[in-house]
């Protein structure tokens, strides 16, 4: 099944909803964002998140004691860069680790492949590019120039998904998994309703 991320959760509820929903791993931005989570929410967070569901915690262009800190609050956290990040500042974390890879109009899938490659060990998350934003874009990118390399490795697709297109990209794409937090969202916080109907949209795509 499609791995599905629930991006931007900012609190214990956010967390709860995403359980609810189905959701397979919730994201925690830690760097400069409208959803960036503040540490006694992320605390409060690591006192009760299940072993089952995956927690990510998102950066952009940190430094290595930020990522430590983090990292002693949620040990078996998945690491996810997505700024300027060079791929020897990543490789000493070790462990799971998504790296974003910003798509442009201009990119060919020859250049999406080896743009990945330089990130020896980490699993590729392709955004759609936007000058200045290093995500939450709330717009798509043409996913068939990723298809190609979700069928030799494992990539995750972001950018401008909602529950009316999930399906659509898990069937062009066949991604390992799926990540989202404007597109379940309604006046800025987390809708239940859409992330239940963001998660029945990938299951269905899911289906033979």
């Amino acid at each position: 099944m499609t791995w599905v991320k629930f991006c931007g959760c900012t609190s214990w509820n956010d967390v709860e909803l995403a359980i609810e929903a189905g959701a397979d791993a919730i994201g925690m931005i830690f760097a400069p964002s409208p959803r960036r989570i503040a540490w006694s929410q992320a605390q409060a967070i690591a006192r009760r998140l299940p072993q089952d569901l995956d927690a990510v915690a998102v950066f952009v262009d940190p430094q290595p004691h930020e990522v430590d800190a983090v990292r002693a609050l949620f040990p078996q956290a998945w690491l996810q860069f997505s700024g300027n990040e060079e791929p020897g500042a990543l490789a000493r974390y070790g462990g799971a680790r998504l790296k974003a890879i910003h798509v442009s109009g201009e990119d060919s899938e020859a250049a999406l492949e080896e743009r990945a490659a330089r990130y020896d060990g980490a699993r590729p998350l392709f955004d759609a590019y936007v000058a200045g934003m290093a995500g939450g874009t709330g717009r798509t990118f043409a996913w068939e120039r990723v298809a190609a390399l979700a069928r030799r490795r494992e990539i995750v697709v972001a950018g401008g998904l909602n529950p009316r297109n999930a399906g659509a990209c898990v069937r062009a794409v066949r991604p390992f998994g799926v990540d989202v937090r404007g597109g379940v969202e309604s006046d800025g916080a987390k809708d239940a309703a859409k992330m239940r109907a963001f998660v029945r949209a990938v299951r269905a795509a899911d289906a033979p």
